[in-house]
């Protein structure tokens, strides 16, 4: 069967090192195309592509009938404009995370999703880990249990000004980059969502570089206290608990950035101090994320993380700001 061809657009540092890559190495994708000003941007991603071709206008690579699916890196406020501008010229797409800046934005992706019959979804890797989905299937066999309490944190430092973490107008913040993770994990593993929450924040510049929510969720499980910490001005660290009333399972080490943070690895914690790990130093959670898309594109294979479900995600982190309490550190 013919290579599923995916076009890029924008040339981020994110896209050349991680995603880009991940299409190249996925079974079933091809690279053909990244649209940038900059041809030395793109000779970046030549260099592992060859067959990858500079298109110096986004409109390019849309009006391109070469690209099947184009991949959108660009900042958080232009993900719902050019998601809808890519479903309009034809092409399947896939969107860095937030897919919005709003959880009501999203609404007018899924009914150009349905109106064009296309594919659309967020780049939503960690679905596809093999982590997660081991994490949603000891919590739903009961391996831990009643589901009591969960934890979730998430940090790393990065104070350059410029950076678009770091800027307002380009919807910076830290629940808007990471906080997707500590909410969507939870919500992905548990199928809870949120019946109250709170938040604390801190403000720098006006964008939120460090956020504490806690919530209590409800879904199959039952009813569970919730808590999150995300910053971007913290040494790096990334570690998820689900915590029951028969076991713990904790994902430490790389359960968000798995391969480049740290080596993907889970715990099972049970009675009688007996802990089970699965460790996955192999797994490409991003070329996973490809090959998925791919195969729904094919045959309209179901995709493990769809507009609705980054929805959920996103209207957790619009309470979070809506009710946020502004303190200093």
């Amino acid at each position: 069967m013919a290579s599923v061809r995916w076009g890029i657009l924008g040339a981020s540092n994110f896209a050349l090192n991680r995603m880009g890559p991940a299409i190249h190495a996925a079974h079933g994708a091809e690279l053909v195309a990244v649209a940038s000003s900059s041809a030395e941007k793109v000779a970046g991603f030549q260099a592992y592509a060859p067959a990858a071709r500079h298109l110096a206008s986004y409109e390019a690579l849309l009006a391109d009938p070469a690209v099947d699916v184009v991949y959108i890196p660009l900042p958080n406020h232009l993900h719902v404009e050019w998601t809808l501008k890519a479903l309009a010229a034809g092409k399947h797409v896939l969107t860095e995370k937030p897919v919005a800046m709003q959880a009501e934005a999203i609404d007018a992706l899924i009914a150009a999703r349905d109106k064009t019959g296309l594919v659309a979804a967020e780049a939503y890797m960690i679905v596809h880990h093999p982590q997660w989905q081991r994490a949603r299937e000891w919590v739903a066999a009961g391996e831990i249990g009643t589901l009591r309490h969960v934890d979730a944190q998430f940090s790393f430092y990065q104070d350059d000004k410029g950076n678009i973490r770091n800027r307002h107008e380009t919807g910076g913040g830290s629940l808007r980059d990471i906080g997707v993770y500590t909410f969507g994990s939870a919500r992905f593993v548990t199928g809870a969502e949120p019946v109250d929450l709170s938040s604390r924040v801190v403000r720098e510049n006006d964008v939120e570089i460090w956020a504490q929510v806690a919530a209590t969720m409800a879904g199959p499980q039952g009813r569970y206290t919730y808590n999150s910490m995300t910053t971007m001005r913290a040494f790096n660290r990334q570690v998820v608990t689900f915590q029951g009333t028969k076991g713990m399972i904790r994902l430490e080490g790389g359960p968000f950035n798995a391969g480049v943070h740290d080596m993907a690895e889970i715990e099972l914690h049970q009675g009688m101090n007996r802990v089970l790990v699965e460790r996955f130093p192999t797994v490409n959670q991003y070329q996973l994320q490809v090959e998925a898309f791919c195969a729904s594109v094919r045959s309209g294979a179901p995709f493990a993380w769809s507009l609705e479900n980054a929805k959920g995600t996103q209207a957790m982190i619009d309470w979070a700001y809506r009710v946020a309490e502004e303190v200093r550190l």
